[in-house]
């Protein structure tokens, strides 16, 4: 991956829901391939829609975005998809398939993509052992701790090495070891060229690591906080 290459820029986006105030104003942002930027701010500040947007869920009120390389709002629906398959997101609910095991929600980006279990068998197992899961290879989500099935939704997120990973509170159930180790995760992916941005609450998280941090408040991004 070409390490100059921008992944994603925002130029004056707006965004508001309904009637309402906007809840991001005039936001400029840049990601390079191969950055890695932490997202804080108050709860209420507009982290999860910043990255509702980065993952193209929402469409912003005002202003553009561009995603590798193309202009988001002239992306035809039909190709919008395949736009998603570049982008691993760890969702604070999770959404794991409460129908498929643990190992069956991890590989479902893989089965997505076309790929036969015999393919992706050994490395996905590889992934649920690292993550802690191994004894829960065959469990469903409803019998999974809040901190499992965080780590299932990690895992089942980075399993594609995605050209852009977005965490929203990735740690957020998980304890202070464990959350070292999920970041070097992230880590080791990072340095495989996937750009990552999370959101997070966790000052620990941030003091390990070196890495750039963006400050949502008021609606507003403010860099180097």
């Amino acid at each position: 991956m070409n390490e100059n290459k921008t992944v994603v820029r925002l130029e004056n986006v707006g965004l508001r829901y309904g009637r309402g105030h906007e809840v991001l104003k005039d936001i400029n942002l840049q990601l390079d391939a191969g950055s890695f930027q932490f997202l804080t701010g108050p709860s209420g500040a507009g982290k999860t829609s910043l990255l509702r947007l980065l993952f193209l869920s929402l469409k912003p009120t005002r202003g553009l975005i561009n995603m590798f390389g193309q202009d988001v709002a002239s992306i035809p629906p039909a190709k919008m998809p395949f736009i998603r398959r570049r982008i691993g997101v760890v969702f604070q609910d999770f959404r794991l398939l409460d129908h498929l095991t643990t190992f069956q929600n991890i590989a479902l980006p893989l089965r997505v993509a076309g790929q036969k279990e015999k393919q992706y068998r050994s490395d996905v197992m590889d992934l649920v052992s690292w993550v802690g899961l191994k004894d829960h290879a065959n469990a469903y989500p409803p019998v999974l701790s809040g901190g499992e099935k965080q780590r299932a939704a990690i895992a089942r997120a980075v399993i594609t090495q995605p050209d852009l990973l977005l965490a929203d509170e990735p740690t957020g159930n998980v304890d202070p070891d464990l959350a070292l180790r999920l970041l070097r995760l992230f880590a080791e992916l990072n340095k495989l060229g996937t750009t990552v941005v999370i959101a997070t609450h966790d000052t620990n998280l941030i003091r390990n690591s070196d890495y750039n941090v963006m400050e949502l408040a008021n609606g507003e991004l403010e860099y180097g906080c």
